[in-house]
């Protein structure tokens, strides 16, 4: 891969990112002041992820990797968004708002799987060069709320007072057109999978994995990465709102720090997978989903603000600890017959089922705990805080540990 090349394929990322965290982090706050949506219909604007995140591997394998050059597709798919993303802009109530965001994820979750495809057939060695290339997706994510707080203020009492957060959406479709036109240009990448295949469509959607849940610690892990996703679920929907509604200043860019601490953490990986083992590690992402929510309910904008930074920064430890290091267990235990059904199989359970139940969860507990504009916050927290306990305390009882070989490189490849 050329120097060229890379720093197109940066760009690529940059870009990529830039729009999701440019619109999803305040979808939530936009919502409740703009729009007046009830928690429940913030729930089902939030579980159009979850949607697209399902449907995803049917657009990509059936058709991008048989059909259509990856770049092509993306760019497809990323103008089209373009046009939704200004629907989104333009909408004025959540009747006009949540068909348009649904048809926007289901659209924009392929691209996640099209920008990796493309990235990868461009090196010779993705072990090496993958993680430079994806980090600039971080930073397009860090820099997307860094504009939105310190560049415009949308997020800032005065401004959301004024409905500036709908400019997200139209920064977003700017963006997104601007990538649309920009994956033209990308190097090409044509498909690569046969046209036939026995069981395609329970290969894509991961059902191929399910003979891995005859392994006790493999069937433990899949159940409690669905049941942890169900507190993260509330993290995504409700962070930004509960951090404007309280009056936090440049929430959007705050949270920020969430993503950097995702970087650095990152990088601790290899040295805790091979000091403490598999079952530590996922433990200590559980234990901080609680914890985080438990510094949410007890922060607050002045004296205590601290705990609130504390508590974002811990995304760090809630993501990759369990995340990034449960992918890492389901590669070494899928073996190479079954390693990319199982790693479907967990998105799928994870970002599927996981956070539909949570999405769906969280907007029941919040139209409970609202009155009129205002929430309260502690009651709400204090459930996924509660839940992440429980998960941890069962996970902790039921998982045997393991050091998985080789951790260090797969998270390398990753």
């Amino acid at each position: 891969m050329t120097r060229a090349t890379q720093v197109r394929l940066c760009a690529m990322m940059f870009l990529q990112f830039f729009i999701w965290g440019g619109w999803f982090v305040t979808m939530g706050s936009y919502l409740a002041s703009n729009l007046h949506a009830s928690g429940a219909q913030s729930a089902l604007a939030y579980s159009t992820q979850s949607w697209g995140a399902i449907i995803a591997p049917l657009i990509v394998g059936l058709i991008a990797d048989r059909y259509f050059n990856a770049e092509r597709l993306l760019g497809g798919l990323h103008i089209a968004g373009g046009i939704l993303l200004y629907a989104l802009f333009s909408s004025r109530d959540f009747q006009g708002f949540y068909p348009c965001v649904l048809a926007y994820m289901i659209l924009y979750m392929p691209t996640l799987a099209l920008v990796n495809a493309i990235a990868f057939r461009q090196m010779a060695e993705p072990a090496r060069h993958f993680s430079a290339v994806r980090v600039w997706g971080t930073i397009g994510w860090i820099v997307a709320g860094l504009v939105i707080s310190y560049l415009f203020a949308w997020d800032s009492r005065a401004g959301m007072a004024q409905g500036l957060l709908r400019y997200t959406f139209l920064m977003c479709s700017l963006a997104s057109f601007a990538l649309g036109v920009y994956s033209f240009t990308l190097p090409r990448t044509p498909p690569r999978a046969s046209r036939g295949g026995h069981s395609r469509l329970g290969r894509l959607l991961g059902f191929d994995a399910l003979v891995l849940l005859r392994q006790r610690n493999f069937a433990v892990f899949f159940v409690a990465s669905i049941l942890i996703c169900v507190p993260l679920a509330f993290y995504y929907q409700n962070a930004n709102q509960f951090l404007t509604e309280i009056q936090v200043a440049n929430a959007t860019g705050k949270q920020t720090i969430g993503q950097m601490s995702e970087v650095l953490f990152m990088l601790l990986i290899p040295w805790f997978l091979r000091s403490c083992g598999m079952k530590t590690t996922l433990l200590l992402g559980m234990l901080a989903w609680s914890a985080r929510y438990v510094l949410f309910a007890f922060g607050n904008a002045h004296e205590l603000a601290f705990m609130l930074i504390a508590g974002i920064a811990l995304h760090g430890v809630c993501y990759d600890f369990f995340f990034v290091s449960g992918q890492i267990y389901t590669d070494a235990r899928a073996g190479t017959e079954h390693k990319a059904a199982a790693q479907g199989l967990i998105t799928l359970a994870t970002y599927g089922v996981g956070m539909l139940v949570g999405f769906s969860a969280a907007g029941r507990i919040d139209d409970l705990y609202a009155t009129g504009s205002a929430h309260d916050w502690r009651s709400i927290w204090l459930y996924p805080a509660a839940f992440a306990a429980v998960v941890f305390a069962v996970f902790a009882i039921t998982f045997r540990n393991e050091r998985v070989a080789g951790a260090a490189a797969a998270w390398r490849a990753t």
